[in-house]
Formats: C-alpha cells, structure tokens, sequence
C-alpha cells in the first residue's frame, strides 16, 4: 500500500469516526424546553408547599446529625416482586448521586449538591458520595402485601438476618422499596414515602432509614404526578406527561426516592433540619418543593423541564445516559426551591 493511500483511508476513517460521535451527541443533546400547565397534584401536604423564595420558610436546625460521613452506604430491601430492568432503573439513579458518576448536565450529582450544603453542628457537610452497600430482595412477602409503619422494621428486621447486612452506624442508612402489589398504612391518603429510624427492640439496634412504595396500581395520580394525572381530568385538560424511562410507576417512584434520601440525609434521626414545631411531622426539605421541577413552577406549573424528541419528559441526566424527572428541594442559601436544570 502505497504511503498516500495509507493517508486517504487514514483521513476517511477519521472523519467517519467524528461524524458518528456528532450523531451520538446530537442524540443526547435533542430535546426542547417546556413548563406545562398541569392539574394541581393531590398533594399530602398543602400546608407544607411553598413556591419559589420565601423568607416565611423557617427552617432551623435542631442541633442533630446529619449523614456527614463518606460514604453514605445505601441497604436496599426489595420486598416483593421486581422486574430486573426495574431494579436496574432505580440502582442507575442511585449511583447517579456521587460526583464521580459520569452524566450530561444538569446531572443528578449536580441536584445533590444543593442537599450536601446541609451541616451540623460541627460544619461537616452531607456526603456526596452515595453507594449501594448491599441488597436483599424478599420475593415471598416474608410480612405479607399489607404493610404498617411497625411492620416495615419487621421486614429490615429480616433483610438484617437474611442478607445478612452488618451493623453500619457510622455510614449505613435502610432503604426499603415494596412492589406495586404491596399496601402500606397510609399510603396514597397521606404518604408516597416517609422516613425514621429503627427501634433497637424490632431490628437490633437504630439506624436511619426510609420506605417508598411503587404506586403504578394504587395510586399513580397521587405518587407519579405529573405521569399520571386524576381520572376527573381523562377526557379534558392538560394530558399527563410522558416518563422519560417509559414506567410511569418507578419513573414516578424515583422523585419520591429522592425526596426521602435528600430529607433522611438532611433529618436521620428527626432532630436535625427541618421546619415548624412538631418533630413528628417536621416539614423537610423536599417538602418544602413539593411538585416543582424547574424554573417558574407554582401556579399550576411544574416549571421549565426539557422534553426528547419522543415526548418523554425529564430535568436532569444519570449514569449510562439514563434521563430523570426529579423534584428539587429547599436550598439553604438561596432560602428557595433549587435544581441543577434552573434557568436563572
């Protein structure tokens, strides 16, 4: 092969080559901006909701722990049955949380910043750092389908003799997700989520820890707003938006995992940050921007979010190009609503 044929091949592979990694990244960067107009969601907690900035907002800290040390190690229990993509799903938005997952912005790293900005008494920030230390699923519903706040410690209980987990005091947190076939006291009346901390007599010993539950057949016009809006509304007014992952169920789930990381982070043993008077129903951080995910929310409005070339809706990006639709939460030094997907 002579030495000018050698270059052409050379400069055509080249080329080649870049206009593949354009296509890749026009791919990834394709979407529009949209702040749709949406039914007010049945919210839990009206009272808790406020807009945008207020210097109304009393949020104090109560001289408690935060979850300074690094890493935060995550304890997944999977009660039910789980679809793998589904685990995988909810597994890539949790690791989407470090700084040193790779990820387009704005980034669910970048959305856990304004959470690490949280301290205690001595200054030591909320890690950044957020690993999966262990897993147990319990695909027999060891604690049956109908679930109380008592007996979901029953149920990390279990995980703690099954998996077996260590005792992880200085890192470890209980994160407990249940199948869309799993009822919980008070779910979809009064929560998606909540978080607390173990009672040593029903586990062993306390550890923070946090339950969400997948609303896809209960609730999802309650817990995956705004991918499900109330049936009064079929027929009329604004549609439900399109979930950027395609399962309106864990889609919906993944803001309110969020929403409880950020607050257990922030409140683990509910003697930390939080607002009002009452520790056992503080008003927390994700509370306090509840419904909103982007610029000019409030109204009706969730705010400015972006939208792909297949109408699937999101606000910021995860590991393994994932895409999320995820609420933002009360920043202390903006004393406002904050994501990393906001336009001013």
């Amino acid at each position: 092969m002579t030495p000018p044929a050698l270059h052409f091949l050379i400069f055509a592979a080249l080329l080649l080559l870049s206009k593949t990694r354009a296509a890749a990244d026009s791919s990834q960067t394709e979407y529009t901006l949209t702040n749709p107009k949406l039914p007010p969601p049945n919210t839990l907690s009206t009272s808790k909701k406020y807009e945008g900035s207020s210097d109304l907002v009393n949020l104090r800290y109560h001289m408690g722990p935060v979850l300074s040390s690094s890493p935060i190690n995550i304890y997944l229990v999977w009660y039910g049955r789980w679809p793998n993509y589904q685990k995988l799903l909810i597994k890539d938005f949790i690791l989407s949380i470090s700084p040193a997952a790779a990820a387009a912005k704005p980034s669910v790293s970048d959305w856990w910043r304004t959470v690490s900005l949280y301290t205690d008494q001595t200054g030591a920030n909320v890690s950044r750092t957020v690993l999966i230390a262990g897993e147990h699923s319990d695909h027999l519903y060891s604690h049956g389908k109908s679930l109380t706040r008592l007996s979901v410690q029953q149920v990390i209980g279990t995980a703690v003799k099954s998996a077996p987990f260590p005792v992880d005091h200085k890192n470890g947190i209980f994160l407990i997700l249940t199948a869309d076939d799993v009822t919980m006291q008070d779910y979809c009346r009064a929560v998606c989520g909540f978080h607390y901390f173990t009672f040593p007599s029903m586990v062993g010993y306390t550890m923070p820890y946090a339950w969400i539950g997948n609303s896809a057949k209960q609730c999802p016009e309650v817990c995956s707003y705004p991918f499900a809006v109330p049936g009064y509304m079929a027929g009329g007014g604004p549609a439900a938006l399109k979930p950027p992952n395609g399962d309106v169920g864990v889609d919906g789930m993944i803001s309110v995992i969020a929403h409880e990381l950020a607050e257990l982070s922030t409140n683990p043993l509910v003697n930390a940050w939080y607002a009002g008077e009452d520790p056992t129903a503080p008003t927390e951080i994700g509370d306090l921007c509840e419904g909103l995910y982007g610029t000019g929310g409030g109204g009706g409005y969730i705010g400015q979010v972006m939208r792909d070339n297949k109408g699937r809706t999101f606000n910021m990006n995860g590991r393994r190009g994932r895409r999320f639709m995820v609420q933002w939460v009360w920043s202390p030094v903006l004393k406002a609503c904050a994501g990393p997907n906001a336009l001013d």
